[in-house]
């Protein structure tokens, strides 16, 4: 078991461990991270109330979803090519999923509603990344939305030095700005109604 997969968590269910290649809308709702050995995500049992709060020093990339999500769904194309290209070369990153089936207010897993909560997610996919030393987050960044393979890109490989920019008190600026994803969403949604306008 890859220890840079999720830690120091150990999932097991009954005698053996709960392993997707993908989490989808039929998965078992909670939160999985990823073994990059074997290019699987692992389920994390619990019926702890707590939410996943990263502890162990490194850098995280979460994934909110929800099962009855259709943009997770399409965020999904990018985000899984993502992970298997570039898991193995990010050293220090950790890869999780928080499964619901419609943010806290609809989910089996009391532990991923609780995130949802605790990370304050109202729109899905959200991507956090969250940096954590000395078993504290020491800085975070959030983005809503679906992010492109090349958006991806722009924000995961180079989080560790905008982390560190932050540590030492340095300005910090996101690659993908809040104003980029609203307009490519409203850009979508014309898009989309006038092909329903053109269709009706």
């Amino acid at each position: 078991m890859n220890s840079r997969a999720y830690g120091i968590w150990r999932c097991v269910v009954g005698a053996k461990e709960l392993r997707v290649k993908e989490v989808g809308a039929s998965s078992k709702q909670g939160i999985y991270f990823y073994d990059v050995d074997s290019d699987t995500w692992v389920y994390q049992p619990s019926e702890d109330p707590d939410p996943f709060i990263p502890r162990e020093d490194g850098y995280y990339v979460m994934y909110f979803d929800n099962t009855k999500c259709p943009a997770c769904r399409r965020y999904d194309i990018y985000w899984y090519s993502f992970i298997r290209r570039r898991a193995k070369e990010l050293k220090d990153f950790r890869f999780v999923i928080i499964l619901c089936g419609w943010f806290a207010k609809d989910c089996e897993s009391p532990k991923a509603a609780a995130t949802f909560t605790a990370f304050d997610v109202h729109a899905s996919p959200t991507t956090y990344l969250v940096h954590v030393k000395n078993g504290e987050v020491r800085y975070k960044e959030r983005y809503e939305g679906v992010l492109t393979d090349s958006e991806l890109e722009k924000a995961v490989p180079t989080f560790r030095e905008r982390a560190e920019k932050a540590e030492r008190g340095e300005p910090v600026e996101k690659p993908i700005k809040e104003e980029d994803t609203l307009l490519k969403l409203l850009k979508k949604l014309l898009q989309e109604a006038s092909k329903g306008g053109a269709q009706g």
